[in-house]
């Protein structure tokens, strides 16, 4: 090879390098790790002995997604649970299941922060005639925390930037579609109510994760189950407009506000990651219709690939009921509910941006014949009625503008000048 060619080549090679992608693994779980009173999740943490945790940590392990979204997970103000989750069962290797020890997985940055769950708003919420109660707090819990989330990732979160959404009042969302009362078509809650009623049911979260010098925003949150109400459906609206809030968001919306007091949505050709039990098939159970495709149908949105499972087609046609008469693909399933209703649902997400390739995608949910069958299992579930889902993504950095990858490409062919001339 001669010097110019070698020259030439190294010069390709370096740029190339420059926009060499990372690929990461992004995933949501809800991990049903929330408990019935407050402090049982951190005695549960500080054991390192739960088996219930040890097959959560188990099914991570054998994943190993690089950010995981763990949704029910207990939030205390200490902040310090994620990081007892990681040390006592994340850093060791489970087996739980039998088929031999699983890597540790060690999560150097995690995320947690106040959830609306269990906070008492003072007011008769679901007009009962009386006020407190799960039913009555910002968000349904018995505690406040109780079924909160964290975020757990081998790159950093630059906090200093995280945005969170908890007090977001849901009467400030433009067309916001509040409930009315069906027996008189009266709004359903008061001005008093709107006044302290948050659009989350426990937070909207936009984390900044850096991965090889660019920035993923990842957008987590829980939104409400459509169910557990009447025919106001109040639990139902709420949930297709929390899922709306992302939409809104990535297409840069000015209505939003934040904790903080920052306003605005998301900047133009960002890249994100949507994640989250969503709690939203697009096609059966009880959520509004249209409600999924809110994200699923938005341009901006890359659904090129949709995690799946065989683990999910067995699962509908062995258990039956309610999942025979579905619309949707059960290999597309995310959660085993139960067999008379409303079956097995898609109801966790993890959509990336169409500024991401989408490589990758999969939904932990092993046949009977795998011996991984164990961490999922069957009702009583092992680890959770959720499954993890995860995609791969490669996260391309920005590209070298134009002049720097000329002055590059010249430098190179000016040195086979300088070269020429020293040999004349």
């Amino acid at each position: 090879m001669t010097p110019r060619i070698m020259l030439l080549a190294a010069a390709a090679a370096a740029l190339a390098g420059a926009a060499a992608a990372d690929t990461i693994r992004i995933a949501t779980f809800n991990a049903s790790m929330n408990r019935n009173a407050a402090g049982e999740l951190r005695a549960d943490l500080e054991s390192g002995t739960n088996q219930q945790l040890r097959t959560i940590a188990e099914i991570i392990q054998r994943v190993d997604p690089d950010v995981l979204l763990i949704n029910e997970f207990d939030y205390e103000a200490a902040g310090d649970l994620p990081a007892l989750f990681n040390s006592n069962y994340l850093n060791i290797g489970q087996n739980v299941s039998g088929a031999g020890p699983a890597a540790p997985v060690d999560y150097a940055y995690s995320f947690t922060a106040p959830s609306n769950t269990g906070v008492a708003s003072g007011f008769d919420l679901d007009n009962n005639g009386s006020v407190g109660g799960p039913n009555d707090a910002k968000g349904f819990g018995f505690f406040e925390g109780q079924f909160g989330m964290a975020v757990f990732s081998k790159y950093e979160i630059d906090a200093a930037n995280a945005r969170t959404f908890q007090n977001f009042l849901w009467k400030d969302m433009p067309g916001a579609r509040l409930p009315v009362d069906p027996a008189d078509g009266a709004a359903w809650y008061s001005d008093e109510d709107l006044a302290v009623l948050p659009l989350s049911s426990k937070s909207h979260w936009d984390l900044p994760v850096i991965v090889g010098g660019e920035t993923v925003h990842l957008l987590a949150s829980h939104p409400t189950p459509p169910v557990f109400d009447g025919p106001e459906d109040r639990n139902g609206l709420r949930n297709a407009d929390e899922i709306r809030f992302w939409a809104d968001y990535v297409n840069g919306e000015d209505y939003f506000y934040d904790d903080l007091g920052g306003l605005g949505g998301l900047g133009a050709d960002a890249k994100f990651v949507i994640v989250g039990d969503l709690n939203s098939d697009p096609v059966d159970g009880d959520s509004l219709p249209g409600a999924a495709q809110q994200l699923l149908d938005d341009p901006l949105v890359n659904t090129s690939l949709t995690p799946g499972s065989e683990g999910g087609v067995d699962a509908a046609s062995r258990q039956g009921g309610a999942n025979l008469s579905h619309v949707g693909d059960p290999f597309f399933d995310t959660a085993d509910f139960a067999d008379s209703a409303p079956g097995n649902l898609r109801a966790d997400y993890v959509l990336p941006s169409a500024t991401l390739d989408l490589i990758a995608a999969g939904v932990f949910w092993p046949k009977p014949n795998d011996p991984l069958f164990a961490l999922a299992g069957d009702f009583p579930f092992p680890s959770s009625d959720h499954r993890l889902v995860w995609v791969d993504v490669a996260v391309s950095p920005a590209p070298i503008p134009l002049p720097a990858a000329a002055w590059l490409l010249l430098g190179g062919l000016g040195a086979l000048g300088l070269a020429g001339r020293r040999r004349a």
